[in-house]
């Protein structure tokens, strides 16, 4: 299997964060992994076989990186506030170094797609809501959307606002929604079966994500999946290899 591994300063969170590229032409597809995961969990986890086909045939160019929710949102020492800030911070290293190494890979290749399982859907989300002009595309898997239900607890202010999809998206409007509205276009994928409601809270969750994003006229889909379908990574892979072709 084609790979290259490299790592990118994060300059504030003191670290240095990996992205493995799988294959050598295509679309960008950035891809967060689930809490607290590395940048080589999506092929240990049989997510890179499940769209082989894709990266083979040159219309996909994986770019899995690390998460940091270590450091971020799983870190329930600290109140949702910091964890917000600190979201800032990984989301800096996302939209400069990672968007600047992938441009500088794949120059021309148009936007990026941006995925993930878990708490990795909440990024994807995240991402192309905040930042549609790099990533206009997200395909989200079990996704949790609503940071104040992650053991949070403390004070709130602009930095847990402004990263909750949650909290802002109802007060969107004016010309950045109009925009956004031709621009954006998001896929939440939850099944409803084991560990889907308990504990993850992704059901209800991508429920009413999707009915948020419904409200203010951004494109989407609400796909959910059957009672059989568990919050686990043999799902996650039929479900990729579904919706993800119809993007590249």
């Amino acid at each position: 299997m084609d790979r290259y591994l490299v790592e990118l300063d994060a300059p504030g969170l003191a670290h240095r964060g990996t992205v493995i590229r799988y294959g050598h032409w295509g679309r960008p597809v950035v891809v967060f992994p689930s809490e607290a995961g590395r940048a080589w969990d999506y092929e240990n986890n049989g997510m890179v076989a499940a769209v082989q086909p894709l990266i083979d045939a040159g219309r996909i160019k994986l770019y899995c990186v690390d998460s940091f929710d270590r450091y971020t949102w799983s870190d329930s020492w600290l109140p949702l506030e910091e964890r917000a800030r600190r979201h800032g911070a990984y989301a800096s290293w996302i939209t400069e170094q990672v968007a600047g190494f992938i441009g500088a890979d794949t120059p021309g290749a148009g936007d990026a797609i941006v995925t993930g399982c878990s708490l990795g859907a909440y990024h994807a989300l995240q991402f192309a809501l905040t930042r549609a002009d790099l990533f206009p595309v997200a395909i989200c898997l079990s996704g949790n959307y609503d940071p104040t239900t992650w053991r949070a607890w403390g004070d709130r202010g602009d930095a847990a606002y402004f990263a909750n999809p949650t909290h802002y998206v109802p007060n969107l409007g004016g010309d950045h929604l109009d925009w956004l509205r031709s621009r954006f276009f998001g896929i939440l994928v939850a099944g409803q079966g084991a560990w889907e409601t308990h504990p993850t809270g992704a059901l209800p969750s991508t429920r009413h994500m999707g009915h948020l994003l419904a409200e203010k006229g951004l494109n989407h889909e609400l796909q959910l999946w059957g009672h059989d379908v568990s919050h686990d990574w043999h799902w996650w892979q039929r479900q990729i290899a579904e919706y993800l072709p119809r993007f590249c």
